[in-house]
């Protein structure tokens, strides 16, 4: 099993803005393309991160997932409109086992 995470920064004062975007990240994930995506903010550390957490079976069926996501017109929409919200150098993905 696959675990990726991408989290980044919210830009001051725009927690609000950047939340309601990741929602709406989460829901188009799920209804258009099937992907399960799981939203974390830190409890202790920096407060004004956020991560998308989510699970594959294995390395092919992510890519293949992701792919499909990114190439999404209506995805890269949601993106863009939340850029804004995002400090820039902020975005970090990772990939991870589970044991």
């Amino acid at each position: 099993m696959i675990a990726y995470v991408r989290f980044y920064s919210i830009m001051p004062g725009k927690t609000p803005d950047g939340l309601a975007t990741a929602h709406k990240l989460k829901k188009h994930a799920k209804e258009k393309h099937g992907f399960e995506v799981n939203l974390m903010m830190p409890i202790g550390g920096n407060p004004h991160r956020i991560a998308f957490v989510s699970r594959a079976d294995n390395l092919g069926e992510l890519e293949g997932a992701l792919g499909k996501i990114e190439a999404d017109a209506e995805w890269q929409k949601l993106i863009a409109d939340n850029a804004g919200n995002v400090i820039p150098g902020s975005v970090h993905d990772e990939i991870w086992r589970i044991l």
